[in-house]
């Protein structure tokens, strides 16, 4: 029996990589079918709060919120080392200045903004706006540093930017653990063999991925706006890795950790005591 479910993920290489196969059949989906919703990741976790959609791609941050109504799977996530956001400002800005300045942020709810709140708490003038625009924001002087993720890490010092701070490595200094920055989620209320189905399909879809990795370049090319192949592929092996085929111990540990900091700073109050999908045994050991 054929069930649809929408998906969604972002238009970032690392996302269209992981679900090309997915979406376009290269891949045995167990007779799911899905119903592709592709936004950028805040434009995600508005729509998960609104419970809009079956499985989707969002922040950790914003998931911190969300246990009630999903649980995460193993596979998909973008987790590592050295794939931080940083913080950016034109050159001269001091860092002392920080708490009174203006702050441009990809979303209130992305784990970029929960990383610059733990970092620096008192920095609260923001301006939330689309990832892309944040370089020229702070180029512009509408604001006068920039949180910046993605492909943008790649970028800003072609442009004559400055880094003030990785909050990557800031947290990885801090919890010898890699970053969390997004997972996939769903549902909680489907039933436990549907979410180990989903899990199974887009570990799959990953697994394919690393064994074909110029399968996706066609779906990859046209969503990646203006980006250049290397631009590209860089982004698409610093944010897809292990992580992204089993969350394994160490990944899980990393997320209940950064939810222990959220409710140490009383960004939330109650967490689900079953965050993850239950492991699915026919599709092995984790990684």
């Amino acid at each position: 029996m054929n069930s649809k479910l929408t998906l969604g993920f972002s238009p970032c290489p690392n996302d269209c990589f992981i679900f090309d196969a997915l979406i376009h059949g290269k891949i045995d989906t167990e007779d799911l079918q899905f119903e592709m919703v592709m936004e950028d990741v805040e434009s995600l976790n508005q729509k998960a709060f609104r419970s809009e959609l079956d499985i989707t791609k969002l922040s950790y941050h914003a998931y911190a919120y969300l246990t009630k109504y999903y649980q995460l799977l193993h596979a998909g996530s973008a987790l590592g080392n050295g794939c931080g956001p940083l913080l950016i400002s034109n050159p001269g800005f001091k860092t002392a200045d920080l708490d009174t300045a203006v702050i441009a942020i990809p979303g209130k709810y992305t784990t970029a903004n929960f990383l610059l709140s733990l970092a620096f708490p008192d920095a609260e003038n923001k301006i939330v706006m689309l990832f892309s625009d944040i370089e020229n924001s702070v180029l512009d002087g509408i604001a006068d540093a920039g949180l910046i993720i993605h492909e943008n890490r790649f970028t800003y010092e072609q442009k004559g930017l400055q880094k003030i701070i990785d909050l990557g490595e800031y947290w990885e200094t801090l919890t010898k653990l890699p970053i969390p920055l997004g997972g996939i989620v769903i549902k909680r209320s489907f039933p436990d063999e549907m979410k180990q189905k989903v899990n199974r399909v887009i570990r799959k879809s990953v697994e394919y991925a690393f064994a074909n990795p110029e399968s996706s370049l066609s779906f990859v090319k046209a969503h990646a706006q203006e980006m250049s192949e290397e631009i590209m592929y860089k982004h698409i092996n610093l944010y897809v890795n292990n992580y992204s085929v089993d969350l394994g111990e160490e990944g899980k540990r990393a997320i209940k950790l950064l939810f222990g900091k959220a409710q140490e700073l009383g960004v939330i109050n109650k967490i689900e005591e079953e965050i993850f999908i239950s492991p699915d045994i026919s599709a092995g050991t984790e990684l």
